[in-house]
């Protein structure tokens, strides 16, 4: 598994995103949690071209963060190296710092910091959330993600099999927890004591707050808990979207690449 995911081609790794929209996709279809009544392809245009906006980001930065990855193992740099773990131990404790700072932190920031939210906005705009949804994210929204699991990486000394395992995981658990699908509801919950699972990380799509302030997990739904973040709201309770934002405007392209410029929306309530 090591040298798979030391060495893993480009499109293998297209592969582990695609693979996962089209399966959730076809989930969504036999069990959805709402029945939107949409133009499901039409939905799914605005989401992909932030998709391949999120993607063309990643591999700008991909370089910088295999330079960073092998700085830190060759240093000894990072927390891993102090720790002396190795193997399944390793792998454990690894995804989990990078899922803190590449994922929760940054998250938690962006909803904290209002240059960073009108960036954010973007993704929480989406009013009808399915696995589409998941890389529904601004390009300068990619950017700051970007830098963050950069951060993560040397704070953790990673070396980069265990950096592209997290990038699969990530993936594909964003695009579970943000699909339109209905779980039985002792299995979702059961599921969200480990993983963030998809009726938890809805109510952080929930349009006003305090929902909307939580729930920031992506792949561990522990902090969330550790941090008190955590937030229960029965999922028939939710609403997708923004309360400053007009729901029209969710599938309008030129709209949404200019929220984080657009002065007269508002950043608070």
């Amino acid at each position: 598994m090591i040298h798979y995911f030391d060495t893993i081609p480009s499109a293998h790794r297209a592969l582990i995103l695609a693979g996962g929209i089209a399966f959730f996709w076809l989930v969504e279809g036999g069990i959805p949690l709402v029945r939107f009544g949409y133009n499901k392809w039409k939905h799914a245009g605005i989401n992909l071209f932030f998709t391949l906006t999120t993607i063309i980001i990643n591999f700008a930065f991909a370089t910088i963060i295999v330079m960073g990855s092998d700085w830190a193992v060759q240093q000894q740099f990072g927390l891993l190296p102090l720790t002396g773990l190795m193997g399944w131990a390793q792998l454990i404790l690894g995804l989990l710092l990078l899922d803190l700072v590449g994922a929760y932190f940054i998250h938690w920031i962006e909803h904290k910091i209002k240059v960073l939210w009108r960036f954010h906005m973007v993704h929480h705009a989406d009013t009808m959330v399915d696995t589409t949804t998941a890389n529904r994210h601004h390009p300068g929204e990619s950017v700051f993600r970007a830098i963050f699991t950069l951060m993560g990486v040397l704070i953790c000394g990673a070396p980069m099999w265990l950096v592209m395992i997290y990038q699969s995981m990530s993936a594909l658990l964003s695009q579970f927890n943000h699909a339109n699908i209905r779980l039985p509801k002792g299995l979702d919950k059961a599921i969200s004591f480990f993983i963030v699972s998809p009726d938890m990380h809805k109510i952080h799509h929930h349009i006003e707050r305090p929902q909307t302030d939580s729930n920031y997990g992506n792949i561990f739904s522990i902090w969330d808990r550790l941090f008190g973040t955590f937030n229960y709201t029965p999922i028939e309770q939710i609403r997708f979207g923004l309360d400053v934002l007009p729901d029209e405007t969710t599938g309008d392209m030129r709209f949404q690449l200019g929220i984080p410029f657009n002065r007269t929306i508002k950043t608070d309530e």
